[in-house]
């Protein structure tokens, strides 16, 4: 453990900007949400942030945070009633089965779960156990992890506002795996005004290293890489439900600036994954940068009031 904490002091004390972000994700509760992404963003972005005139992608997802903020986004980004929002405007089909929502761990009654399936917090990233097999989960290591989660609050670290109105609770749902991948492949597409422009494919979870391979509405492969996300070599053929996904996008998009829609296909099955505003938090490099830009000017902001 103090080997640990050696490491990442290490690690802190070479990288300025890291300390910097570090201690302003400890300020975030007590700075206002324009500060707090004025100070943040060039720490993580390496630029300075324009609000009076937002050019790039990163800077207009910052605008948005700000200026748009309509109380269905929260609905939309919870992970457990975004389903029935789904399911309003395209039915349910498409959507992962649950199998509960309660408010603590110790109110699942696991007896009442299939053999296998997953749990996740409704309010944030990475609150998520695979169970594989409820005979073999470790339930002290899975409430421990899950508490932990819980008690976090998203909205803070990167001012998403729709978090902060989000219940914060335990879902259980169906597990989804691909015995022809051996991975469980996420299809992302950025929507802006119901139209999909640009997706990547999410894929190699399972080497630890997780690719993002960009692709235009053609299948096209993109020369685009973000921060910790390599492009694979990897030949990969358009889905057969491309057109679909496409389509399904077009609905759940239709009537926002800007909406990123992702979808799960398991062996000839599509389902919906998550619906995001705010990509990366709105504060990730690509590279090339030029891409910055051209989604950038993919968000019409001229149609939104302040």
């Amino acid at each position: 453990m103090i080997s640990n904490i050696k490491r990442k002091l290490k690690v802190a004390l070479s990288n300025p900007r890291l300390i910097g972000v570090k201690l302003l994700y400890r300020l975030s509760p007590l700075l206002p949400d324009k500060l707090y992404l004025k100070l943040l963003f060039p720490l993580k972005v390496g630029y300075k942030l324009n609000l009076e005139n937002p050019q790039t992608y990163n800077e207009k997802l910052q605008w948005i945070k700000l200026y748009y903020r309509k109380p269905i986004m929260s609905v939309m980004a919870d992970k457990y009633a975004a389903k029935q929002y789904i399911e309003n405007i395209i039915g349910d089909e498409y959507v992962v089965k649950n199998y509960g929502v309660w408010e603590h761990f110790n109110d699942i009654d696991f007896s009442t779960l299939p053999e296998s399936f997953v749990l996740k917090t409704t309010h944030d990233q990475g609150g998520v156990v695979v169970v594989k097999d409820k005979n073999e989960l470790d339930i002290k290591k899975a409430k421990a992890k899950l508490e932990r989660h819980l008690e976090k609050g998203t909205y803070h670290l990167m001012k998403e506002w729709p978090y902060k109105n989000i219940q914060s609770r335990i879902i259980a749902e169906e597990l989804l795996m691909d015995t022809e991948k051996g991975d469980l492949w996420d299809y992302k597409f950025y929507c802006f005004n119901g139209e999909p422009k640009l997706m990547y494919i999410s894929h190699g979870r399972q080497s630890h290293t997780t690719y993002f391979d960009f692709y235009d509405m053609d299948f096209e492969k993109q020369d685009i890489s973000r921060p910790g996300h390599p492009i694979s070599e990897k030949m990969i053929k358009k889905p057969e439900q491309w057109e679909l996904m496409k389509e399904i996008s077009r609905k759940l998009s239709a009537g926002w600036p800007h909406l990123r829609v992702d979808f799960y296909c398991v062996e000839g099955k599509l389902y919906l994954g998550e619906l995001t505003f705010f990509q990366g938090g709105g504060m990730k490099p690509f590279y090339p940068e030029s891409w910055d830009y051209k989604l950038g000017e993919m968000i019409a902001l001229s149609n939104i009031e302040k």
